[in-house]
């Protein structure tokens, strides 16, 4: 009688996401494919309840036949008796070997209702790697079908980026959404910020501030060491030229080569400004100039800088010269000066929210996104390397579009463009949109800024650039081949999802919450002459005490830390499954250690700490 065979003994190893209701009461079965052969179906089940959140489980599966190496696991999910069925988030599998090898399959992702489910091994690989195995070949080309289903492409607005074609949240798949952690944080802070306006009646109050004192009553209790520091220090010429260096709009500052036609600014105008000793011609020529301009609001403005002093010596308040366009200027009466600043800061707002902010990198990175999904399957390095930048992103853009952006929505209401106006600006800031622009040592050369002082944003950008540049698993085969460009690309992605999304979200609140420093509207248009401008005349050009308190509610939401955050550097979920890739990542996450305690070493000898790059305060991705 012939002796049975010894059965081959495989060892599962089952990971359940750490997420509330993560784990499932249905039964669940794996069938393990591999380069000799596929297994039947094995259900994986022990004495007890399976499959809890945050647990690693084992199980063991006995077949009779040698598999070689394993491909794919196929996750079967079935009813459990008359139970409805539960979503499931599982983490990933692993597999170990009669001979003792480890085969790791990433999932991170939430499996719904009864599905076949299939997980690659988590090997980075290219196309042409696959290209001689039929049976992973077609499962990239499967999985890249599925995504570009799932993921379509729409127009929101003419002249806009695409964006996912998806109205609601809820139309999302459940990996793409907030985490139950993050949805009750988001909505708990909302909820608390307008009880407390509310409980001051002062969200619904239409008429104008009667001193600006008053505004401190607004958000008594969610004050910041930055914004109680703009509220003392709003009015100083010194510090409103800072912000364009420092503040929540760092990047609109370039170099002024010569005096544009369009702003005829005299020596006798700015003498006092400037002293005695020295010319305008002069400082053009000797390279001291920064000069500032927001074209689509029509607002000029020259910046004087030293290695102390950052500060604005005149304005003109359109784009067209003339006796009805008055040029603004530090010996003006009070008022005058203080409210052209006034339209200067609001026309920042709109630079600064709906391009710099909103176009530059949330939209772009929505395109960056969806064209990852779409393209790249979970097996690809570079999916891999994006994919933990992307997390939560839609969900996010998603409300945007839907509370923020549309007709009728907050922004329509609360700034003075309105739902048609921003949507112009936006079309038109990505018409001039370049590709220079989006990467930081090239946008700081081309702006002329890249050697200026006390320059905080550059100084901690250009450090987690280069980190960024560094931490590619796959940077030295980029550089071999001669693709330098593909890795400035991917750097360029990580670091607005990243870097340049923080430079411009978490300052917000700080810059904005004492209303004159960040008005979002004026009513009245600007002044045509000069003489005679009163404080009562300014209170009725700025925002009333209803918009100013929602654009407040708005810039707190926005600004403040929710549950679930991921700082850059941090990743959790093991998409690279080769030691190499880790061992980048783990040199990377130091690199960004030395950044921190530099920025902390830094900001110590600073009145006003710029703390926004410092890297446990950049998150991975756009998320809020």
């Amino acid at each position: 009688m012939a002796a049975v065979p010894s059965p081959t003994i495989y060892k599962i190893r089952v990971a359940t996401g750490n997420y509330l209701f993560g784990g499932t009461m249905d039964n669940i079965s794996i069938s393990l494919v591999g380069t000799h052969g596929e297994t039947h179906k094995f259900q994986l089940d022990k004495f007890g309840k399976d499959f809890s959140p945050g647990k690693v489980e084992e199980f063991v599966v006995e077949t009779q036949m040698e598999l070689g190496d394993i491909l794919l696991v196929r996750l079967h999910k079935e009813p459990y008796g008359f139970f409805p069925p539960t979503n499931w988030n599982c983490s990933f599998i692993e597999v170990e070997t009669p001979e003792g090898q480890t085969h790791r399959f990433p999932c991170y992702q939430w499996i719904l209702g009864y599905p076949t489910f299939e997980l690659r091994e988590g090997t980075a690989k290219i196309a042409r790697l696959d290209a001689n195995d039929p049976l992973l070949s077609e499962h990239r080309r499967y999985e890249l079908l599925a995504k570009q289903e799932t993921y379509r492409y729409k127009d929101y607005q003419p002249g806009w980026p695409k964006c996912l074609d998806a109205d609601s949240v809820d139309h999302l798949h459940l990996s793409d959404q907030y985490s139950s952690i993050k949805s009750c944080s988001f909505r708990v802070l909302l909820k608390t910020a307008e009880i407390e306006l509310k409980l001051k009646g002062l969200l619904n109050l239409k008429g104008s501030w009667k001193k600006l004192a008053d505004i401190r009553r607004a958000f008594w209790f969610y004050r910041t060491p930055t914004s109680e520091y703009v509220s003392k220090h709003w009015d100083e010429d010194a510090f409103f030229g800072y912000q364009y260096l420092n503040g929540a709009s760092p990047g609109i500052i370039q170099r002024c080569t010569e005096i544009p036609a369009k702003f005829p600014v005299t020596q006798e105008m700015v003498v006092e400004s400037l002293g005695l000793e020295t010319t305008l011609e002069k400082e053009v020529e000797t390279d001291r100039q920064i000069g500032r301009q927001i074209i689509e609001k029509g607002v000029g403005g020259f910046l004087r800088t030293n290695r102390h002093l950052t500060s604005f010596f005149s304005f003109q308040l359109t784009q067209q010269p003339g006796p009805r366009s008055p040029i603004f200027l530090p010996t003006d009466s009070e008022w005058e000066w203080a409210l052209a600043k006034f339209w200067v800061r609001n026309s920042t707002l709109y630079i600064h929210e709906l391009l710099a902010h909103l176009l530059h990198t949330h939209l772009l990175v929505e395109v960056f996104l969806l064209a990852t999904l779409r393209q790249l399957p979970k097996c690809h390095p570079v999916h891999k390397l994006l994919i933990p930048h992307f997390r939560y992103t839609l969900h996010i853009n998603i409300l945007g579009r839907t509370h923020l952006l549309a007709p009728n929505g907050m922004l329509d209401k609360m700034i003075g463009t309105g739902f048609q106006g921003l949507s112009q600006l936006v079309a038109r800031g990505l018409s001039k949109l370049t590709y220079s622009m989006l990467c930081l040592p090239d946008d700081l050369r081309d702006r002329g800024v890249d050697s200026l002082p006390n320059y905080y944003y550059k100084e901690d950008g250009l450090k987690l650039w280069s980190a960024i540049e560094r931490c590619d698993p796959h940077r030295r085969q980029w550089e071999r081949n001669d693709n330098t460009a593909e890795l400035q690309y991917l750097t360029m992605i990580i670091f607005t999802c990243s870097v340049r999304h923080a430079s411009v979200n978490n300052s917000q609140f700080d810059f904005g919450a004492w209303m004159p420093n960040y008005p979002s509207t004026m009513r009245r248009p600007p002044p045509e002459s000069k003489g005679g401008m009163t404080f009562a005349d300014i209170l009725e050009t700025l925002p009333d005490v209803s918009t100013s308190c929602q654009m407040l509610l708005i810039l707190w939401l926005l600004s403040r830390e929710r549950g679930d955050k991921r700082s850059l550097g941090y990743y959790p979920e093991e998409h690279f499954t080769e030691e190499g890739p880790k061992k980048v990542i783990a040199t990377f996450q130091k690199q960004l250690s030395k950044i921190s305690q530099e920025i902390v070493e830094r900001n110590r000898r600073l009145p006003l700490p710029y703390n926004y790059l410092n890297p446990p305060e950049v998150e991975n991705s756009i998320s809020i």
